[in-house]
């Protein structure tokens, strides 16, 4: 697939990301001081996410199709899979282990002192309920779509890649045959990249309305009470992507700090819509500029967006101990381990679900009943603040993710990588 270079659209994503900054600024302002048409503009948000949503299964299928189609060795999706999982399931419960660490040396909710019987648990009913219907089988069984097209409007995006993947595979085998339909997905690939294109236009309006929605409806001042939690969390995910993801990209020889400069544009969307789906044509196009070949990005992307939610996790383990810690609930280190292997399978369970993260959350506290599953209705009011962060930190981990993949295949073309995160033209 051939799409333009970052370079020759530079001009083009510095003006969106100026206009993103100016929309999500606009939309705090509107949404603090004046919360009732705030509050009113969330359908611009939720418009521009649907918009988004709408090409990310052909986005996919056509990604991921011709990715396979093109490799030289079917050997190789397998082998890319493979590694992409194991990256994913080391990476998932270090995460784990991180926001647990960070929960026991800062203690955020120490000394809140709250009686678990005082809390309202019908708030987070809904959740649990939702937890329950998603066990680990279920969700093996969801990967399974009903019929082929089903695949394209279940919204589930482990559904588009079975399917993008059993096509490629065919496609593959098919040799010269298949040839002239390559070529057409091959084309259909640049419509539908040119379609986001367009959407992305409308990108400063659905952040704005976004932004404007959660500060309207939610208010800054409902995290007062709970701002140690907040920001133990968002230091965490800053030291995690910093740190260890840093650590692991200077191995790979090249910043975090100029791959995050280098997605600056879909790391800004996020923070305003809350989704990092709605980022996820941009940031498949953007590695493939930056070197990473199709094939890969085309697995490794979509798989990370349901195994590899590095902020989610963190914010499991943290939120659950907050719980604890909050409500009086001593944990020795034998339940905690308990409950980071239980978070380790509830998260795969959900993956996929509209707002996972909570619902996650639950499934992991109804397993282990030490933690009392209403004190979530304590972090309820404060959940939509922490989203932003959870999206961010998962979109930057599966960047990352697709570069080291590409890199151990020995088929990351270093060059072009260097060139796209020094926001330069490739010789």
């Amino acid at each position: 697939m051939s799409l333009p270079s970052h370079s020759s659209a530079s001009g083009r994503s510095h003006s969106l990301y100026l206009q993103v900054i100016i929309a999500v600024v606009t939309g705090i302002l509107v949404g603090y001081f004046f919360p009732n048409i705030g509050a009113s503009l969330r359908p611009l948000g939720d418009g521009f996410v649907k918009l988004i949503k709408m090409v990310i299964a052909p986005v996919i299928f056509l990604t991921v199709c011709t990715g396979i189609a093109g490799m030289a060795d079917l050997k190789q999706t397998g082998r890319v899979a493979g590694k992409a999982m194991a990256y994913f399931l080391f990476f998932s419960t270090f995460a784990l282990v991180v926001g647990m660490i960070v929960a026991n040396v800062a203690r955020p909710g120490a000394g809140l002192h709250i009686k678990p019987e005082s809390l309202d648990a019908g708030s987070v009913a809904s959740f649990v309920s939702e937890a329950h219907s998603h066990s680990f089988t279920e969700f093996l069984m969801r990967i399974i779509p009903a019929t082929t097209a089903g695949a394209f409007t279940s919204g589930e995006i482990l559904q588009v890649l079975l399917v993008a993947i059993l096509f490629g595979i065919s496609l593959a085998k098919m040799g010269p045959a298949g040839e002239k339909v390559l070529t057409l997905f091959r084309s259909l690939t640049e419509l539908v990249f040119g379609v986001v294109r367009l959407v992305m236009y409308v990108a400063p309006i659905g952040a704005f309305g976004a932004m404007a929605f959660t500060v309207g409806k939610f208010g800054v001042a409902s995290i007062g009470h709970l701002i140690e939690l907040v920001l133990a969390f968002y230091l965490t995910a800053i030291l995690f992507v910093c740190g260890i993801l840093g650590i692991v990209t200077r191995l790979m020889g090249f910043s975090i700090l100029r791959l995050l400069s280098y997605l600056k544009e879909e790391l800004l969307i996020v923070l305003g819509t809350s989704s990092s789906e709605s980022a996820l044509p941009g940031l498949i196009s953007k590695l493939e500029n930056a070197g990473c070949p199709q094939g890969i990005v085309g697995l490794v992307v979509p798989m990370g967006y349901s195994f590899n939610l590095d902020g989610t996790n963190i914010y499991m383990t943290l939120a659950a101990l907050f719980i604890a810690q909050a409500t009086d609930v001593h944990l020795s280190l034998g339940e905690q381990t308990a409950l980071l292997l239980v978070a380790m399978v509830s998260s795969k369970g959900a993956a996929g679900v509209t707002g996972a993260g909570f619902i996650t959350l639950a499934a992991t506290l109804s397993v282990v009943p030490t933690v009392p599953v209403a004190g979530m209705a304590l972090i309820l009011g404060i959940d939509r603040f922490m989203s932003e962060c959870r999206s961010l930190t998962n979109l930057v981990g599966n960047a990352v993710a697709a570069i080291v993949i590409s890199r151990w295949e020995n088929a990351l073309d270093t060059t072009q990588l260097r060139a796209a995160l020094e926001n330069r033209k490739t010789e």
